[in-house]
């Protein structure tokens, strides 16, 4: 694998649970030499027996094992999760020469009140805002299934990890780079924007499938299986009511809005279940991609195996008597002598990322998020809106006017866009898109995802661009991929994860399938984005420019693997136990002293509550006299896995973010003072600045244009005169 883009790279992991191992399997499926030298503990992770091995072959596939011969030169270490087994590692990089980059990845960093805790991930799940909001109304909250949490960290990692190494190759010099499970999961609760905002709306478990802050964002059965149904926009809504024969539904002003709709939820449940149960899945789902819906099959682990589409895009690879998800990008490298010449990143900017340019086309969630990282990390970012088309986060309803105008006042788009420069441009007009590419000629990557086909009409698709930059790394990031019987298909976060057939790995077995967030799949689909891009740029001397596939339906496949794998493995479907699991004493949450107060607790031994002086069936007493925080502080003293169950308006006020500084504040015009997250890493012990608040529309036009493609004022003013560029919407 002498061409594969990390095939200059030798890995040592030297400990870990999953997140590491899952973080080592990224760099060796691309090529990177990488040696576990370790026995790895299999204990407590996939389903058990023959799932269990097979998982954790899917996690070392391509590894070595063993240590390390003595003339290895070592470029990164893996190590976590625990604090003694980071401290290891760093003797043993400081000991190397030319010293190796050492990725320290824990469960909760080296600092705060939590820094010395354990955890599972279904405890991560409820810290971080996920469990809170799965269940029934009257509760307990549903602790997932799987690995998420650790498989998100992992990927968040190798972004932190290889971003460091592309700067230290350019003179950059860092040796240590942290990430924690806990701070990469938070990217869960972007979607809480409004959250970030002292007094925002408080999140509510609304009952099964029922999230905030739209509806419908569902599952419905139908004739023969069941059907994800996703109508965020007026149109989609209309059209899905005529399409089941509603058409007075349609025009109903009762229900016109999303938020209108979510309060009417369990009367619409009643109208609309029954008139989709007269369909089949497959008329649904071709009718409404058709009408511009996004509806998706939700298939069991077999139907997911069995569909044509991920066949056709060889979406699972066989290992030895199994099958699990293949990687859900794939790289289309130009060749060495596609314009492979770059200078890097500038050693003497902020950040390792430092002289890259990215032109980020991207709208709402996922490939913002893509964008953030870059910019986070030193690289410099271009948002790309039009006055006639902006990013749908900053509100999918029809356009509302105000002054300030409500578009600039959406925290989550303010979140997810910081420290971006923006310019809203109209890429219809041909100097518009004529201003697109000569941008496009400067950058190093571009990240889109519109509706499948979009930018390809308009002379922008990725065959285009490379004629313009054949080292450009140019990413799409269609939720089934650019390929395939499905490409064509429209989808949500809510949309990608129902077709990965995650719903039917959660909940209880008399539930219907369930899902366990409002938008799961977008945050997914801009971390791996990001590693598909990072991976193409380290390598492009060796590959040239690439043109990235990205599906982000496989990038959930990837979360769900231990579920896949079993079914594979075993020819029996997962079973769906809500938050039990076989290999645990006892695993859920228990309700404790206040309104809808809980801690979460993973219980390995009973015998462990005789420590704390507690028998079995005093312990649901023992908590309903605490607050959640109190009583997942004495569980962890008594060597019990705990946690609070955290509601995603009130990770504001934990008192570990808190005090690692989790929460930043940023002053931006009409929205002023409000909070944005931190980075989920940190190099040499510093998280990346907060440079700049998010973009308002089209703040940065002529900042862009004069610097970047070296526009007189005269010109300027001249796009602004042709409507070419502007700063409202319309």
């Amino acid at each position: 694998m002498t061409t594969a883009p990390l095939s200059d790279l030798v890995v040592l992991e030297t400990s870990g649970d999953i997140a590491t191992r899952y973080c080592g399997k990224l760099f060796a499926a691309h090529g990177a030499r990488v040696i576990q030298a370790y026995l790895p503990d299999n204990r407590g992770i996939g389903y058990g027996s023959v799932a269990t091995d097979a998982y954790a072959a899917w996690l070392d596939a391509g590894k070595e094992t063993g240590a390390a011969p003595p003339d290895t030169r070592v470029n990164l270490i893996i190590a976590g999760q625990t604090s003694a087994e980071v401290a290891a590692a760093e003797t043993l990089a400081a000991g190397m020469s030319p010293r190796p980059l050492l990725l320290a990845l824990t469960w909760f960093g080296p600092h705060g009140p939590y820094a010395g805790w354990s955890a599972t991930d279904g405890v991560i799940q409820a810290m971080t805002g996920v469990a809170y909001a799965i269940g029934e109304k009257d509760g307990p909250p549903i602790l997932p299934q799987g690995h998420a949490p650790q498989i998100v960290a992992g990927a968040t990692g190798l972004i932190a990890a290889l971003s460091a190494l592309i700067g230290r190759r350019a003179g950059h010099p860092v040796d240590r780079v942290e990430t924690n499970v806990l701070e990469a999961h938070l990217c869960f609760a972007e979607h809480a924007g409004p959250g970030f905002f002292k007094g925002g709306p408080a999140s509510q478990r609304r009952g099964v499938n029922r999230y905030m802050p739209v509806y419908p964002q569902t599952i419905f059965p139908s004739a023969d299986g069941w059907i994800g149904v996703t109508a965020l926009t007026p149109l989609q809504w209309q059209e899905l009511c005529r399409m089941i024969g509603l058409p007075e539904v349609a025009e109903d002003p009762r229900f016109a809005t999303t938020d209108q709709r979510l309060a009417a939820c369990e009367i619409l449940d009643e109208i609309l279940a029954p008139a989709l149960k007269q369909y089949t899945t497959t008329y649904l789902l071709e009718e409404g991609q058709r009408r511009r819906i996004p509806l998706a099959p939700v298939p069991d682990m077999q139907g997911l195996l069995d569909t044509p589409h991920w066949r056709e895009r060889g979406s699972f690879a066989r290992f030895d008597g199994f099958e699990g998800p293949a990687m859900p990008f794939r790289l289309h490298p130009r060749g060495p002598g596609a314009g492979t010449a770059w200078n890097g990143p500038d050693p003497l900017g902020k950040g390792p990322l430092a002289g890259l340019r990215v032109l980020d086309l991207s709208m709402g969630w996922s490939g913002p998020l893509t964008g953030r990282h870059y910019a986070d990390l030193g690289a410099e970012v271009v948002k790309v809106e039009g006055c006639a088309h902006i990013d749908w986060w900053r509100g999918w309803n029809a356009l509302e006017a105000g002054d300030p105008p409500p578009y600039e006042l959406r925290a989550n788009f303010n979140a997810v866009n910081r420290n971006k420069r923006g310019i809203a441009l109209d890429l219809t007009k041909p100097d518009g898109a004529d201003l697109l590419r000569r941008l496009a000629a400067g950058c190093d990557v571009l990240i889109e995802n519109y509706a499948p086909g979009v930018l390809t009409r308009l002379g922008f698709g990725p065959e285009a661009m490379a004629a313009v930059n054949p080292r450009l790394v140019y990413i799409s990031m269609g939720a089934f991929g650019s390929v395939g019987p499905w490409s064509g298909f429209r989808a949500s976060g809510s949309t990608t994860e129902q077709a990965a057939g995650m719903p039917f790995l959660q909940g209880e077995a008399h539930w219907p399938p369930t899902m366990q967030h409002t938008a799961y799949g977008d945050p997914v689909a801009g971390i791996y984005a990001a590693v598909a891009t990072l991976i193409a740029l380290y390598g492009r001397e060796r590959t040239g420019g690439t043109t990235i596939d990205l599906s982000q339906v496989e990038c959930l496949f990837q979360l769900a693997a231990d579920g896949i794998i079993a079914q594979s493995a075993t020819g029996e479907p997962p079973p769906r136990t809500g938050s039990r699991r076989a290999d645990r004493a006892w695993r859920g949450c228990l309700r404790c002293a206040g309104s809808d107060a809980w801690v979460a607790v993973d219980l390995d031994d009973w015998n462990r509550l005789a420590a704390m002086g507690l028998r079995v069936d005093g312990l649901v007493s023992w908590a309903a006299a605490r607050s959640p925080q109190d009583a997942a502080a004495a569980l962890q003293r008594a060597g019990i896995i705990a946690g609070p169950v955290t509601p995603a308006h009130r990770l504001l006020e934990d008192s570990h973010l808190g005090v690692v500084g989790f929460w930043r504040q940023a002053e931006r015009r009409y929205a002023g003072t409000h909070l944005v997250p931190k980075p989920p890493y940190a190099l040499d012990g510093t998280s990346p600045p907060l440079r700049r608040p998010s973009p308002t529309l089209g703040e940065h036009n002529e900042e862009v244009l004069r610097s970047l493609l070296g526009l007189s004022a005269p010109q300027v003013a001249d796009l602004v005169q042709d409507g070419i560029i502007g700063n409202r919407a319309i």
